[in-house]
C-alpha cells in the first residue's frame, strides 16, 4: 500500500463512524491479498485425464522416455531399481524391468528397437530389447550415470555422469566413443543448432556449458546468477534455450546463439523438467512443490497462464507430441500407490 492510500484511508477514518473506515480497510486488504492469484491459476490448459498405477514401487521416481510405435511409456524408478513399462492406451502397467541400480535416465532408440537406462550406483548404461525388454548389452560410463539423450541424427546417445563428464555412445557398435569433460556434474542437457551443440545444466559450476560435438570440447560457458539449474529446453524455432532454477524458482529464457536473456519469470519450486508444446506456444514446468506452470509464449514475453495443482514431490514427467499428453510421475504417499498422471493440454 502506498503512502497516497494510506493518509486517504487515515482522512475517512476521521471523518466517518469506525465501522464506516473498518469496512473500507477490511475492502482494501482483501483486494490487496486476493491480487496475485487473478495472476496465476488457470487450471483449464491442461487437465487431469487419467491415472495410471505403477503398483508396489516405492522410493524416488525419475526421468522417462516413450516407445512411439507400441505407446508405451517407460519409467525409471529410482527407488525400487526397476524400470517400469506402461502402456498408455490400455492404462496399466504391463512390465517391470527389475534389478537395476538406482536408475536414473532413461532412452529409447526406434531405428534399433533399444532401450537405454542410465544407473546411479554402478555408472552403467544397461541396454535392453523393445520387444521383449531381454538383457541386450552393458556400458560402464563411471560413475552416478544418469540424463539419457537420443541424437536420431548422428546415430549416436549421449549420457551425462560422474564428476563432470557427457559419454558419446554408437548406437550400432553399441559401444562408448568418447566423452566431453564438464567443471561439475551435469543435469539435464539438449542436443541442437548447426553444427550440432549440446547445452548443458551444470548447477555445481552454476552455469550452462555449450559444447562442440565434432570437436569434443566445451566452446562456451554461460554464467548464471541462479543456482539450481535442473531442467533444460531448446526452442529451436526461435533459437531459444530455456532453464529454470530452483533458487530462487525462475524460468530463464536465453539466446541459444550467445547465451544472452531473453526473459527471466518466477515459477513454481523445486522444478526437475520443462517442456515446450510448439501447437500451443505454452512452456510446461513440473515442480516438486506440487504444481505444473503453464507459460504462454508472445514474441519474448513468458507469462504464467496456469499454475495447476498436482502432488507433492511430483517433479518429474514427459510430453510426448505424439500423444498430445503430459505425463507425470507421482511416487507413492500413504495409502496411494505410485502412478503415472496423465494431463490433457486443452484445447
Amino acid at each position: 500500500m502506498d503512502g497516497a492510500s494510506t493518509d486517504s484511508l487515515r482522512d475517512s477514518a476521521e471523518s466517518r463512524p469506525s465501522f464506516v473506515a473498518a469496512a473500507a480497510l477490511a475492502v482494501l486488504l482483501s483486494s490487496s491479498i486476493a491480487a496475485p492469484a487473478q495472476t496465476t491459476a488457470d487450471s483449464t490448459l491442461i487437465q487431469l485425464e487419467a491415472k495410471i498405477s505403477l503398483g508396489q514401487v516405492r522410493g524416488r521416481i525419475d526421468h522417462m522416455a516413450f516407445d512411439i510405435a507400441r505407446r508405451r511409456l517407460f519409467v525409471a524408478e529410482l527407488g525400487n531399481d526397476s524400470v517400469g513399462v506402461v502402456d498408455v492406451d490400455a492404462g496399466k502397467t504391463i512390465h517391470t524391468i527389475g534389478g537395476l541400480a538406482e536408475p536414473q535416465g532413461v532412452g529409447y532408440v526406434p531405428s534399433t528397437d533399444t532401450l537405454y537406462v542410465a544407473n546411479a550406483r554402478d555408472g552403467s548404461v544397461r541396454l535392453f530389447h523393445g520387444a521383449d525388454y531381454a538383457a541386450a548389452g552393458r556400458i560402464d560410463l563411471g560413475s552416478d550415470a544418469d540424463n539419457v539423450r537420443f541424437d536420431a541424427a548422428a546415430n549416436r546417445i549421449f549420457v551425462g555422469y560422474g564428476s563432470g563428464a557427457i559419454g558419446t555412445i554408437d548406437v550400432a557398435q553399441q559401444k562408448k566413443l568418447g566423452e566431453i569433460a564438464l567443471p561439475a556434474h551435469p543435469e539435464s542437457f539438449q542436443i541442437g543448432g548447426k553444427p550440432t551443440k549440446v547445452f548443458v545444466n551444470v548447477p555445481g559450476a552454476h552455469a550452462i556449458a555449450v559444447l562442440d560435438v565434432a570437436g569434443g570440447t566445451q566452446m562456451a560457458t554461460w554464467p548464471l546468477r541462479e543456482s539450481g539449474n535442473f531442467p533444460m529446453a531448446l526452442d529451436p524455432s526461435n533459437g531459444r534455450v530455456l532453464v529454470v532454477s530452483r533458487s530462487p524458482p525462475k524460468l530463464s529464457v536465453r539466446a541459444a546463439e550467445d547465451g544472452s536473456l531473453i526473459a527471466d519469470v518466477e515459477t513454481c519450486g523445486d522444478s526437475d523438467d520443462l517442456f515446450i508444446d510448439g501447437k500451443r506456444g505454452l512452456v510446461y514446468v513440473s515442480c516438486g512443490a506440487g504444481f505444473i506452470d503453464v507459460f504462454a509464449v508472445k514474441g519474448v514475453n513468458y507469462n504464467r497462464v496456469g499454475h495447476v495443482p498436482t502432488a507433492a514431490g511430483a517433479r518429474t514427467a514427459l510430453f510426448v507430441p505424439e500423444t498430445d499428453r503430459l505425463y507425470l510421475a507421482v511416487r507413492a504417499s500413504g495409502a496411494s500407490e505410485a502412478a503415472i498422471w496423465i494431463f490433457r493440454p486443452v484445447p
